[in-house]
């Protein structure tokens, strides 16, 4: 197995070439902050971790990949908004391969939403490879707000040589989203 440092980071592109129609903003975000030196925040991104792949690839090429850069990974950020596809996107592989061959523990941030407290109430904006698995015993994932101090507190935390989740449905408590400022 290669060594696993990398979080991979996933979203649906929506079909567009133009990023800023597309959850590829919130993607961008990320790397912003993880290049200011004003802000306290690092991602160590497995994208950077092997050679560029367009959309416009061979989708082999593509899926090869995705499994080369989801070997090198200790955790997958998804990142899902009410825009994401149920289907047919390169999301939904990339969650089967997560989950199914390299047993990753899922981040799922909701960029539409300031808290989470009830992870059920979202599931209907959830593609259906995320939906098929996240009740499977062993499946291990936490869903938090896009919020900074979240996703780099999860992804420091929640790796597959870290702390371990008890579900694939577990959250932050009311009480550290109060602490960060989401609740108030």
């Amino acid at each position: 197995m290669a060594n696993r440092t990398g979080t991979y980071v996933a979203f649906d592109g929506l079909g567009e070439t133009d990023p800023t129609k597309s959850d590829f903003k919130y993607y961008a975000t990320l790397q912003a902050w993880s290049a200011n030196k004003n802000i306290q925040f690092s991602l160590t991104n497995s994208h950077e971790k092997t050679d560029a792949v367009r959309d416009t690839s061979k989708r082999a090429t593509l899926y090869a990949r995705i499994q080369e850069r989801l070997r090198a990974s200790k955790n997958m950020l998804v990142i899902i908004t009410s825009k994401t596809r149920n289907t047919g996107s390169v999301l939904s592989f990339e969650i089967e391969q997560a989950i199914d061959t390299y047993k990753i523990p899922l981040i799922i941030a909701y960029p539409e939403f300031s808290s989470i407290l009830n992870v059920e109430s979202h599931s209907r904006i959830w593609p259906k490879a995320l939906a098929d698995r996240i009740n499977k015993t062993g499946v291990e994932a936490i869903h938090i707000p896009f919020a900074k101090d979240c996703i780099l507190d999860a992804i420091t935390r929640f790796h597959v040589n870290g702390e371990h989740l008890s579900s694939g449905k577990d959250y932050y408590s009311r009480e550290t989203q109060v602490e960060w400022g989401l609740i108030r």
